[in-house]
């Protein structure tokens, strides 16, 4: 990632997620940012995915690779079958990620469920598990039927989650919390277990409270002043980073990364950003969708350039945006009467004034 001019995959989508991507790329421009960035464009949308048959999918996936950082719209999944299914599946394969990183926080003016307001991080299992898992149905002689499904998680895996779960909670002061259902599966989900309490004894100075997954769930909602790390198998993440943004009062006011690792050092060694909704049809064309979570993307890759501009750039575009927010410069679901692009017209000028002041200060 270490590149002169960082450059961005730019991994284009369908309906509303295409319109906010397009959003992102606005406060992402070098002009507003103060930082060199190249772009490079792939199409994922539906169309253009069922015209060359998935292959632009993979050639996003090893330009990502080669770069290290890429920016994904949100795409349509078909739902016939034998159709180019998701992009996403696909993606994560490719790019050999094994970790997917969301982050539920206070939204200002935004009355969390529960009276949460220290962040909650959900790290959850990129591949494998529930998902494309092999699945059948067989008939039995009394007229009834069975379906059967065979999924899998590996060790390496387990590691590389388990990993990252622990240096997160280290670098942002934060408690390991929950875990997995080993005491009902002690072979499959045992293993990620055997596999966080190896990496608690590596980071001694990390408070660690292992929990089922059902009493996670259960105990979220009288959690309230501490900040937690949860890991998670790729379907118990799923469920859980979604009822943890909403939480916080919208599924659109906080990033997705998935991260792709270096195997012998568990460094980050890919990263991939997206907004963690969908292409939201009722929304097309309105212009009155909440750009938050793919602006929020974009802030999130800039940190990982490596560059002190980066990181400046990236902190200036989240504090813009919760700014705003606080100041009730929002879209309407968030109470705000702001439409997607002034809402956006926004963020970017407030950037624009922050590192102008930052860099008279420097």
């Amino acid at each position: 990632m270490n590149q002169t001019t960082p450059t961005i995959i730019v991994m284009h989508g369908d309906e509303t997620g295409e319109e906010l991507l397009v959003e992102a790329l606005r406060v992402l421009q070098p002009d507003v940012i103060r930082q060199p960035l190249q772009f490079k464009d792939y199409d994922l949308s539906l169309e253009n995915r069922r015209v060359t048959k998935n292959q632009v999918v993979w050639q996003a996936a090893e330009a990502a690779k080669e770069t290290g950082l890429a920016l994904k719209a949100a795409t349509i999944t078909p739902e016939i079958p034998g159709d180019v299914g998701s992009p996403n599946a696909i993606l994560r394969e490719a790019l050999d990620a094994t970790a997917i990183l969301r982050i539920g926080r206070r939204i200002p003016k935004i009355r969390p469920i529960g009276g949460v307001y220290a962040p909650i991080a959900i790290v959850r299992m990129a591949v494998d598990d529930a998902y494309g898992a092999k699945e059948w149905r067989e008939a039995t002689e009394n007229g009834d039927e069975i379906a059967w499904r065979t999924s899998k998680i590996t060790r390496s895996t387990c590691r590389a989650v388990a990993e990252f779960t622990f240096q997160y909670a280290k670098r942002t002061k934060a408690r390991v919390f929950g875990g997995p259902k080993f005491t009902v599966s002690a072979t499959y989900e045992g293993m990620f277990k055997e596999e966080l309490d190896a990496a608690s004894q590596r980071y001694c100075d990390v408070l660690y409270q292992p929990l089922l997954i059902d009493a996670t769930f259960a105990l979220l909602l009288q959690t309230t002043g501490e900040s937690l790390v949860i890991p998670a198998l790729n379907r118990d993440g799923d469920l859980l980073s979604d009822m943890v943004l909403q939480m916080f009062g919208s599924i659109a006011g906080s990033e997705s990364l998935v991260l792709g690792f270096d195997r012998a050092t568990f460094q980050v060694k890919t990263v991939m950003a997206e907004a963690p909704h969908g292409t939201a049809p009722a929304l097309f064309g309105k212009n009155i969708a909440n750009p938050i979570a793919m602006i929020l993307a974009g802030a999130a890759l800039l940190g990982y350039l490596g560059t002190v501009g980066g990181d400046r750039a990236s902190r200036a575009i989240y504090e813009s945006v919760f700014e705003a927010i606080y100041e009730g410069k929002a879209t309407p679901d968030l109470g705000g009467h702001l439409s997607t692009s002034d809402f956006t017209n926004e963020v970017i000028n407030r950037v624009a004034t922050k590192l102008e002041v930052w860099s008279t200060l420097a």
